[in-house]
């Protein structure tokens, strides 16, 4: 096209400068694309394909999973780290946070004790409010006809026995804390509906990796090209099957040698000019800024409230907050508790008893999403998990990073081949199809 058209004589010279040019430009450009295909978009987006929704049940399994399809039948693209979501989590867990030790033991690093005492202090400001509301509502009459010294001497002995009948249940959530709350299924869940939080984790904490392997894609994509060009006067083959071939080997190989410089080896191997991967010899560094994440965004211990409170398991937090919360009545009235129940009869102290215990738990609530006692715990959380994740294996901290996009990492190094394609025929279009016999 050039000599046609612009009467340039294609030589050896111009191959050199060109070809190593664009091989270069479209190996930048693969890792550039590839790593926006990692992380973007969040959500699915794509296009209704006539047929797909019916068709799409019966698909296996492994099809039906790619970041390409959806259940509604569209066709189109997720980010593959967001689409992935439930399966990071998953083996975060499993490979992680599971190394910690038991559900207990994280649980006793939260000091049951101060809970128990941040509890007591915001019960303590509302439970006089609550004892007040409940009787002045539902037994008004019973209420103003006990005399003033009566009515202190309860307000009185709640309050005493608040910091023994929270820490009776701080206990009591403590001793049951396995059966209560499923780490694994909370943060599954938790990334799931905030997939982003993924993203933030590796280009967080990968950025100076995810910014190696975009420039990476030149510095691998250039050197080829000389390659094609000796290929081209050594072999004698048309540049119809040499560009576009070796176009295909240089975008696929770019990511595939991108992405193992960063995750490979896990132990530094002497035949290897990078020793170790990339992301793995700043595991110190990784471990904490994955604790800091974790902590701040999903094992708080207002996360962990809410899912006490509101999880699938929440009916039996319910039951152990009414086994321990409801003697508290009974306990509240003291001596005169068998005159007030001969006053009521047995059903309405029983009512009054399941009334005081409702109102009772709104407190929990109230004191797990306290921000300031969940900042001073936050930092114990995060300095447990930096703690017991930097004696992670390697190989371990690996499959916990990479779960994410290894599945599809076939479709990364796909998309560099099909970009190496069109840049042989780009190259041919423009440049033709003759091959230099002179330098200049």
């Amino acid at each position: 096209m050039l000599e046609s058209g612009f009467g340039i004589h294609p030589t050896i010279l111009l191959e050199l400068l060109t070809i190593p040019l664009f091989t270069g430009i479209i190996g930048y450009i693969t890792n550039w694309t590839g790593i926006l295909m990692l992380f973007r978009p969040i959500a699915f987006h794509g296009i209704r394909m006539p047929g797909l929704r019916t068709v799409y049940p019966f698909l296996p399994r492994r099809i039906q999973v790619l970041p390409l399809l959806s259940y509604d039948g569209r066709i189109g693209w997720q980010g593959i780290v967001p689409s992935r979501a439930d399966k990071m989590a998953s083996i975060a867990v499993d490979k992680g946070l599971s190394k910690l030790g038991s559900v207990s033991d994280f649980y006793r690093e939260l000091e049951p004790e101060k809970l128990a005492e941040h509890l007591a202090s915001i019960a303590d400001a509302q439970i006089r409010d609550i004892v007040e509301d409940i009787l002045r509502r539902d037994h008004p009459q019973l209420w103003y006809n006990l005399p003033a010294q009566v009515r202190e001497m309860v307000h009185a002995r709640v309050r005493q026995q608040l910091p023994e009948i929270l820490h009776e249940l701080t206990q009591e959530l403590g001793d049951n804390i396995e059966q209560l709350l499923d780490v694994k299924q909370m943060m599954i869940r938790y990334f799931q509906a905030r997939p982003h939080l993924l993203n933030t984790l590796f280009q967080t904490l990968g950025a100076k990796e995810l910014r190696f392997m975009q420039n990476f894609g030149f510095y691998f994509g250039a050197p080829m090209g000389v390659v094609l060009v000796a290929i081209l006067h050594l072999t004698g083959l048309s540049t119809l099957l040499v560009l576009p071939l070796g176009g295909i080997a240089i975008g696929w190989v770019v990511n595939w040698v991108g992405l193992n410089m960063i995750f490979a080896p896990a132990y530094p191997k002497w035949w290897c000019p990078w020793r170790q991967g990339l992301l793995i010899k700043r595991q110190s560094e990784i471990t904490d800024g994955y604790a800091e994440l974790v902590s701040r965004e999903v094992i708080t211990l207002a996360n962990i409230g809410d899912e006490l409170l509101n999880g699938p398991r929440s009916d039996r937090t319910m039951q152990i907050l009414e086994d321990t919360l409801r003697p508290a009545a009974d306990r509240a009235f003291g001596p005169a508790r068998s005159a007030v129940k001969f006053v009521l009869g047995s059903r309405e102290y029983d009512s009054l008893q399941d009334t005081f215990t409702n109102e009772a738990m709104t407190i929990a609530p109230i004191a797990f999403a306290d921000p300031e006692f969940n900042a001073r715990q936050g930092r114990r959380i995060h300095n447990y998990i930096a703690k017991q994740m930097s004696a992670l294996r390697p190989p371990d901290l690996v499959e916990m990073l990479r779960a994410a996009i290894k599945q599809d990492e076939w479709l990364l190094f796909l998309h560099g081949g099909v970009l190496g394609l069109f840049a042989g025929y780009a190259h041919i279009l423009i440049f033709g199809t003759g091959v230099a016999t002179t330098w200049l």
